[in-house]
């Protein structure tokens, strides 16, 4: 909602002004979104009038114009503008003047002659854009006063940003009454008159759909002359509230929706065939809108029609057939109350909004339909003149306001702090609203313009609002506290964040609802859990895995040109499960997971760039779970490269997946490499296992290397685990260092090399010790593996 504050003060006059005004309109919900001077600071500018107009000597397009600006003696003024003339009155800037951007006017010579000043243009004093010359003035304009004063430019233009519910101040005298509510101001509301009736033209009026439209007001107006000029009074406010003067009639239906807040239309009666009609639209009817789209309207739409064919669609905009012109002469003026849930949504089906459907999708009042009929018919026959005739209205069940009980108890408890009732009932009287007492209790009956006024909570808004949420006092909280225990048996949370920061991961943070489509890609999820109300359509379920969003996030990053993404999140995910959680039919479990794109190291030039692959971010994943040691067994998962992937377990428990992500989904969102990624479950990754003591042994380690040759097919871990369960006492470490295939070894076989440790804690092993716990393994080899010795 714009305006100026030059309006809104001819309605409410408040002491307070500038910042502290909008500081108190933002204060009680009515936030002000902008404000701005109307034009830059000039000085010296005063309204002259043009005495007369004769060529310049040495110049074709330039005039020589002589100028009272009210000093008793003409000034010579030499212009360019093509609209120069005499007779006409402007802005004159006198010697001595500053004009917008630092412009300082002075006596000068133009070719020649000498000239006392510059008529100006809107352009050059800074309250419009572009200008085709002079600003003319009304011919009304007193010679020789300031042209700030004269035209109001020491105004404020103010720009709110409403809530859907404050549809009530989406007008001039809306704003006016919070105001004065706000102020204690009284407000000078508009005092209409019905217009005289002079002819008995009518035509009839009917309601068909009475639930989408159960009050409607028309008349029509003969006799008017619709090429008269708008007042310049119109025009500028009109201006100032973003709205372009068009036309008188128009204008006038324009500026009686802002200052009274109820849209109005008006048809050129002479197109209109039979009774007008409220009536849900056919099936496949179509119509020509007044911005030249013709749409195909669906049957839940509310048309206006007359006996022949829609007119208009019902609270959003006319059609063009029965649109006044600059050739109209009789007008059949509407005002109508449409129910809102007949009009929100229509627009934004069709790709289109208007000033009208914002107002009633909200809610316009309809207690005040027939009084904007009344105002905007004073205005046309004042300003375009003609003859009025009565007014035809259908009426059917308006909406109920039900009685609202407000208990001054509750009121105290919700806001903490102790109102008396006296002082809710003054409230209640500055607001406008009407209440009586029952007991203690005060039942109040929302006027018809407060849609938004439904239960009791309603109202104690509106007290505390009133009040000031700047006197509500803001006690600190007491509270009986203990600090949780956090045993060495665990990790909290803050630490697994930072030991992933400490692996050059990013934190992220991204929304628990994601696209549908992910859960399919990511997680194999056909039946997601689906948000009743979700923020955005493609956020429409909540996650059972982390990895969707760190793919957008490094979707994200490669459009910024960065080559280089290591990102990790820790969040809840959500799953179905009647037996578990917090939420009954839903468990909800935290993961971590992490992602690395790109190069293995930063840009460097102490090694060769190389690309981060599936041991760079297991490595990662095994620092992150120490001291707990993680096995990992090949696996499928629907987000992961079945070849490149593997299921995590710890103490023999899977608590996540770690691998490349799937080529399939590589292709689909665009990513010219696989990220590598790990999603584990956070509580066994927040276990930690307790100190305890071992001996270190003081005697040296004896190595020795042993190389075995066992099938192609055979698998590392099984073999690894084989020998640390079966080795004897004195080995303490056994490590793979070397595989081999090729000449030396047979085809359908492999070659592995380890490297074995042993050490006794009380002695230095004997060679006959050591070459018998050799001979122990290779023979366990052999046995259990068909392994031989490598030669």
């Amino acid at each position: 909602m714009k305006f100026s504050e030059s309006w809104l003060r001819s309605f409410v006059d408040p002491v307070c002004s500038g910042r502290d005004f909008s500081h108190l309109l933002t204060m009680a919900g009515l936030e002000v979104e902008e404000e701005q001077a109307v034009a830059p600071a000039f000085s010296k500018v005063v309204v002259g009038h043009v005495l007369a107009v004769d060529k310049h000597p040495d110049a074709d397009r330039v005039r020589v114009c002589r100028v009272d600006v009210g000093s008793g003696k003409a000034l010579t003024i030499v212009c360019g503008a093509p609209n120069a003339a005499a007779g006409i009155k402007v802005p004159c800037a006198l010697p001595g003047a500053e004009l917008p951007g630092g412009f300082k006017i002075k006596v000068s010579k133009v070719r020649g002659v000498e000239s006392f000043g510059m008529l100006c243009s809107a352009r050059e004093l800074g309250i419009a854009e572009d200008s085709d010359g002079l600003l003319l003035l009304t011919a009304d304009a007193p010679v020789g006063e300031d042209i700030r004063r004269h035209l109001d430019l020491d105004d404020r233009l103010l720009t709110l940003k409403l809530t859907p519910n404050r549809a009530d101040c989406l007008s001039l005298e809306g704003v006016a009454r919070e105001v004065a509510a706000l102020t204690g101001t009284p407000a000078r509301l508009l005092d209409v008159e019905d217009a005289a009736v002079t002819i008995s033209t009518q035509r009839a009026v009917v309601l068909d759909a009475p639930e989408a439209c159960p009050r409607y007001c028309g008349r029509v107006i003969a006799g008017v002359d619709a090429r008269a000029t708008t007042p310049a009074w119109m025009q500028r406010r009109l201006a100032r509230s973003g709205i372009r003067p068009i036309s008188a009639l128009v204008d006038i239906t324009n500026y009686v929706m802002l200052e009274v807040g109820q849209p109005l239309h008006a048809f050129d009666n002479s197109r209109l065939e039979g009774a007008v009609h409220a009536r849900m639209a056919r099936p496949a009817e179509k119509i020509t809108l007044l911005n030249e789209q013709t749409v195909e309207v669906q049957t839940d739409v509310l048309l206006i029609a007359d006996d022949q064919r829609p007119v208009a669609m019902a609270g959003i905009m006319g059609d063009e057939a029965s649109g006044i012109t600059l050739a109209t002469t009789e007008v059949f003026l509407e005002s109508a109350f449409f129910a809102p849930k007949a009009i929100a949504g229509r627009t934004r089906r069709y790709g289109f909004v208007s000033d009208a459907s914002h107002r009633f999708e909200r809610g316009v009042d309809f207690g005040g339909t027939r009084r904007a009929l009344e105002r905007a018919t004073r205005l046309v026959l004042d300003i375009c003149g003609g003859r009025a005739g009565p007014v035809s209205e259908a009426l059917s069940n308006l909406p109920e306001r039900r009685p609202v009980r407000v208990r001054p108890a509750r009121v105290s408890r919700i806001l903490g702090l102790q109102l008396t009732a006296e002082r809710i009932g003054e409230l209640f009287i500055r607001l406008g609203l009407p209440f009586f007492r029952e007991g203690e209790d005060f039942i109040v009956t929302p006027p018809s313009y407060r849609f938004d006024i439904e239960i009791e909570e309603d109202l104690i808004e509106e007290i505390v609002r009133l009040h000031g949420y700047e006197n509500v006092p803001s006690p600190a909280p007491r509270a009986i506290l203990s600090m949780l225990p956090q045993t060495e048996e665990t990790r909290p949370v803050s630490r697994i964040r930072h030991l992933l920061a400490e692996c050059d991961y990013q934190e992220v943070i991204n929304f628990a609802f994601v696209e549908e489509a992910w859960e399919a890609d990511f997680a194999g999820n056909e039946r997601p859990i689906r948000l009743a109300n979700p923020i955005a359509s493609q956020l429409s379920v909540m996650r059972s895995t982390l990895i969707g969003g760190l793919v957008a996030n490094v979707a994200s990053n490669l459009r910024r040109k960065q080559n280089r993404i290591r990102l990790f999140e820790t969040g809840r995910c959500f799953f179905r499960d009647a037996q578990s959680g917090p939420v009954a039919g839903f468990h909800q479990p935290w993961k971590v997971t992490a992602l690395a794109y790109g190069t293995a190291l930063p840009e460097q030039w102490g090694c060769s760039a190389r690309h981060v692959d599936f041991f760079d971010v297991k490595g990662d994943l095994e620092r992150l779970l120490l001291p707990l040691a993680a096995t990992f067994v090949k696996a499928v998962h629907p987000a992961l490269h079945p070849g490149r992937s593997a299921r995590v377990l710890v103490a023999g428990k899977a608590i996540g997946f770690v691998g490349e992500l799937h080529p399939q989904w590589q292709q689909k969102y665009e990513l010219p490499l696989a990220p590598v990624l790990f999603e584990l479950d956070l509580d066994p990754v927040s276990m930690a296992r307790l100190p305890h003591y071992t001996e270190v042994s003081r005697q040296p380690t004896v190595i020795r290397d042993l190389a075995i040759v066992v099938d192609h097919a055979l698998e590392l871990k099984p073999l690894l685990d084989a020998l640390a369960a079966h080795c004897p006492a004195i080995v303490r470490d056994i490590r793979l260092f070397d595989v081999y295939v090729g000449h030396g070894v047979e085809a359908g076989k492999k070659s592995l090399a380890f490297r074995i440790v042993m050490q006794d804690t009380q002695k230095t092993l004997l060679e006959a010790e050591v070459d018998a716990a050799m001979q122990q393994l290779v023979a366990y080899l052999q046995q259990a593996f068909a392994a031989k010795l490598r030669v």
